[in-house]
């Protein structure tokens, strides 16, 4: 019984769980109680339940609210002692339990565990909460070990990553038919020239800022969390709650196109590189590599090209890209593209025409409607279907077996350094050549191929109407890769259109 003449003590009591999976809070409620018949054979008060529900201790990284809010409502003197089941449920952190034992020695804290009292204001009580607090962190790191290199062996065999299934593939990385498609139509239309806003519209299905190519699909978090639920009732569980449908964003769109997963390159993400937050940094370092530092090939079906892969990374990695704040969508056909017959610039949008100030003043519809017409004739040409395969050109043919060069170079270097033929310095000198080399000829490569979402078009029955029922942006890259077309002064005292002051010039010729 409570003597009512002593103030009684107002006691916290913090509960949690590393990893709730069906968040019932069934393990929860285990906690509280064996903490509140603490509270009752103790006869302390209840001040406050703190609850932090699926949330680890071990990463300081990791915010844990219930958790930093005791510690604020501690620092204001509302309650002197803290309940728990255990102390790593308290904190698995050394540097954490220091600040409580502290708290104990300078203002008497009471820390009371399910498993017997932690005297933190004892020597003997420190020693043991200290102990305890490293062997636990002990244990978590030697865990982190083992799934570390788990993950790598299994990376390094190619076979796919445990986890959310990206969109395209299935829990056991089996392609997708219709997703697949929709994948491969976010790669071309990228390539080609759409804006990640534009995809991420086709995606959603929004009229009028879209692209007809991509195909609507569902928000890829909502149909996981669908087909979480479908697995759920057919193993007789609860379901759990699902989502509202939202439009994709560009975030989502970024992220399938950065995934090296798709063109069946095998990945592994280091932790390190994991904090650092940003796709663009972390992409290349997501593809796992042999001991010649070549890609690991994964076992499961790629969905796109290496490529047609490689070439979107070019496209994302253009600094230009980063630094543009207002978008990359354009409006008119020829803007940026179609060049001054005086100065050689490239012309801009302004108002109904094309113009390039000082020089030329041309109206947009008829200049549209010419080059359009003079695409569609030439794309009815019988030599079309080979005008872009660049795979069997000399050129293409030189670039792949110079790799192949300075690739066999940096591995006989690395031979010869084990055998002993040669010293670090000049293993190093090696490599440092043949990768620049190497990094020049990708980017050589990458030039030939970065119109590899144009085959659609190019190998299609009818190439002329592919390309009329194409949207601007795969429009604009059939112009680019094509033709260059160049805008002269229009004769004076002349108000008919004819053309003749319009000149295309085939790069094929």
């Amino acid at each position: 019984m409570t003597d009512s003449s002593i103030p009684q003590i107002k006691a916290a009591v913090y509960l949690r769980i590393s990893l709730d999976r069906e968040m019932d809070g069934l393990a929860i409620e285990r906690q509280r109680e064996d903490c509140m018949k603490i509270l009752e054979d103790k006869g302390w008060k209840l001040f406050k339940e703190y609850v932090d529900q699926s949330k680890s201790a071990t990463n300081m990284a990791k915010r844990r609210p219930a958790y930093d809010k005791m510690v604020a409502d501690y620092g204001r003197g509302l309650f002197e002692a803290i309940v728990c089941w255990d102390l790593d449920r308290l904190t698995r952190q050394p540097r954490q339990l220091e600040d409580w034992i502290d708290a104990a020695e300078s203002r008497g804290l009471l820390l009371v565990t399910a498993n017997g009292e932690a005297d933190l204001t004892t020597d003997g009580g420190r020693l043991f909460a200290r102990v305890k607090s490293a062997v636990a962190r002990s244990e978590v790191e030697r865990k982190g070990a083992r799934q570390h290199r788990a993950h790598v062996q299994r990376a390094a065999m190619g076979k796919p990553p445990h986890g959310v299934r990206p969109l395209g593939y299935d829990l056991k990385s089996n392609v997708i038919p219709e997703e697949a498609e929709a994948v491969r139509a976010i790669y071309e239309s990228f390539c080609a020239g759409a804006s990640l806003r534009a995809i991420a519209a086709g995606l959603s299905g929004r009229e009028g800022d879209s692209i007809p190519n991509v195909p609507r699909m569902m928000n890829q978090r909502r149909k996981l969390a669908l087909e979480r639920n479908e697995r759920r009732r057919a193993e007789g569980k609860a379901e759990r709650p699902v989502p509202d449908e939202a439009d994709w964003n560009t975030a989502s769109v970024l992220g399938i196109l950065r995934n090296p997963r798709y063109a069946g390159y095998s990945t592994y993400t280091p932790t390190e590189k994991l904090k650092e937050g940003n796709r663009r940094k972390t992409w290349h370092a997501q593809i796992m590599r042999d001991e010649h530092n070549e890609p690991v090939e994964g076992t499961w079906e790629p969905i796109v090209s290496t490529d047609l892969w490689w070439a979107v990374q070019e496209k994302l990695n253009d600094p230009a890209r980063v630094t543009n704040r207002k978008g990359t969508d354009r409006k008119h056909l020829g803007a940026g593209i179609f060049l001054c017959g005086v100065c050689g610039k490239p012309v801009r949008s302004h108002g109904k025409a094309y113009r390039c100030e000082g020089h030329i003043m041309r109206s947009r519809a008829q200049i549209d409607a010419f080059v359009v017409e003079a695409l569609k004739t030439r794309l009815s040409g019988k030599d079309l279907a080979t005008l872009l395969r660049f795979e069997d050109t000399p050129e293409a043919k030189e670039i792949a077996g110079k790799l192949e060069a300075a690739r066999a170079r940096i591995r006989q270097a690395e031979n010869d350094y084990d055998e002993g033929i040669i010293e670090s310095t000049d293993l190093k000198r090696v490599r440092d050549k043949k990768r620049a080399e190497i990094e020049e000829l990708e980017k050589q490569r990458l030039r030939l191929v970065g119109n590899a979402s144009l085959d659609p078009i190019l190998t299609a029955d009818d190439p002329a109407g592919a390309f009329d029922s194409s949207d601007l942006a795969r429009r604009r890259s059939i112009i680019e890769a094509l033709c260059t077309v160049t805008l002269f002064p229009h004769p004076r005292g002349i108000k008919a259109f004819d053309g003749s002051d319009v000149k295309i010039k085939w790069k094929s010729e």
